[in-house]
């Protein structure tokens, strides 16, 4: 399924463009800084992207980012975006091993950082503010030529989240950041006259590529808070009279635990994603605020590609129809969602034997996530190709089980992996989250809704499952837990 999408030149130049139609128009508030518009926007990203320019940034060369949300956070991005200098985000909970894989794989010319560190091998380090930076000034004007990068330029080096393996750099273009946003801002209904709270990282597609860059393209504000809270977001939501709000599934699960949940019921919309919503936890929410929450399926090579729809049923448990532009398809052998369209990235840096082997033949990306088509279209993702556990020469899909286990009343969260069995090749193993109860009684539950084969063999019970920042379970390291 395909729909169309329209494209104009490049996220730095309609933000311009956008910047000076409207230049007194509030776009960003944070605290300490309050509102920010458009006009303050656009001088102080020429400012910082000067600066870089004076400290010998040029269009083409890496710079790496890394801070907690706010203003000079989002003022180094947009001054790296006109600059035509791939942003290189970091998470800020990354120790300095990870870090120095991030080096060692873009070879970064600087940094801005948030917090003050020791980086190897890169050149020019500043705090996020740029105060580190030489000062630039109208006589650097041609050092540093703004808004000339092309469509097919790199704009933004995302790395992988990790959960498997070492963290790949995709490369994201021009064209591929402004026609993700494009594609949301379409989808749902984003207009001048809304205010987006956002309480996510902005280190991530989820932060950078959809909150903020829809939010900018479309003409409209957003309330940056520096972490989330219950009463933080929902405050702000008061506060800003906001209409939108974005969140990962450990937020709205905090959320629906409050006795304010239903201050939801103020937004137009609430979107979830980067991680799977449970259909208790969406049902939790509808019942709590009247908030038919939107679930949507993005990841860090293709910024967004489906989402339910703004009109119509958005359907709990599925991640809805293509998003304009996109092309979908399952492979025929494996059930893996393979995609296409312009916001879809063209390669991992400097990596051409995982960017050949990330697309098929005919040059759909293969997401590695493993989906279900209704009739109607609406897609399921079922699981990670490579979390697939094979015991006894059948094939079980973790998510499957997980979401049948979270609906037994001891279990607040659940991970299922597959362990090494002499017997078995892999044995189900589930790591569970709540009030122990006999195996037993787990095994009985478990008897009317999961085939004998899929059935978890060994139970664990833990205190909590590792995440990474998106709220995405890494699953290597819950087999470290024993």
């Amino acid at each position: 399924m395909t729909l169309p999408v329209t494209l104009p030149v490049t996220l730095p130049a309609a933000l311009v463009a956008s910047w000076t139609a409207a230049p007194d128009r509030p776009v960003l508030w944070t605290t300490g800084t309050g509102w920010l518009t458009g006009a303050q926007l656009e001088e102080r990203s020429r400012q910082v992207a000067r600066r870089l320019a004076v400290a010998g940034v040029r269009a083409g060369d890496r710079v790496l980012l890394s801070g907690a949300p706010c203003a000079d956070l989002v003022v180094s991005y947009l001054a790296l975006l006109r600059l035509g200098s791939p942003v290189v985000p970091a998470n800020t909970a990354y120790t300095e091993r990870e870090l120095a894989h991030i080096v060692a794989e873009v070879r970064p010319v600087a940094a801005l950082l948030g917090e003050a560190r020791a980086l190897p091998g890169v050149p020019v380090v500043s705090p996020i503010d740029a105060s580190g930076l030489p000062p630039g000034t109208a006589a650097d004007g041609a050092d540093a030529v703004l808004d000339r990068a092309g469509p097919e330029d790199p704009a933004l080096i995302g790395f992988t989240s990790g959960t498997t393996g070492a963290p790949k750099g995709a490369v994201l273009s021009q064209r591929n950041l402004h026609a993700g946003a494009a594609a949301v801002v379409e989808a749902w209904r984003w207009t001048p006259d809304d205010r987006l709270a956002c309480a996510l990282p902005l280190f991530h597609m989820h932060g950078l590529g959809v909150a903020l860059g829809g939010t900018l393209l479309s003409g409209a504000s957003i309330v940056v808070l520096p972490r989330f809270t219950v009463d933080g977001v929902l405050d702000a939501i008061s506060e800003h009279r906001a209409s939108l709000f974005f969140g990962v599934p450990t937020m709205y699960s905090r959320l629906a635990g409050s006795a304010r949940l239903g201050e939801l019921a103020a937004l137009r919309l609430a979107v979830s994603g980067s991680a799977p919503l449970p259909a208790t936890l969406w049902s939790a929410l509808q019942d709590g605020s009247g908030q038919r929450v939107l679930e949507r399926y993005g990841m860090t090579e293709t910024v967004m590609l489906t989402s339910n729809p703004y009109d119509g049923e958005r359907r709990p448990g599925t991640v809805g129809l293509p998003l304009p532009g996109v092309s979908l398809r399952l492979a025929p052998d494996s059930g893996v969602v393979e995609v296409r369209g312009p916001s879809v990235f063209s390669a991992y840096w400097q990596r051409p034997a995982d960017t050949k082997g990330a697309f098929t033949g005919d040059g759909w990306f293969r997401t590695g996530d493993i989906g279900a088509v209704s009739e109607d279209g609406y897609l399921t993702l079922v699981g990670r190709a490579s979390e697939l556990i094979i015991s006894g020469g059948f094939n079980i899909y973790p998510r499957e089980v997980e979401d049948v286990l979270r609906g037994h009343p001891a279990i607040g969260d659940v991970a299922v992996i597959g362990l090494p069995d002499p017997e078995w090749g892999e044995i189900v193993t589930a790591y569970c989250v709540g009030d122990p109860v006999s195996e037993e009684e787990l095994m009985a539950y478990c008897g009317p809704l999961l085939a004998s084969f899929k059935r978890p063999r060994r139970w664990r019970w833990v205190e909590a499952l590792p995440r990474n920042a998106m709220g995405k379970v890494v699953r290597d390291q819950v087999r470290e837990l024993g």
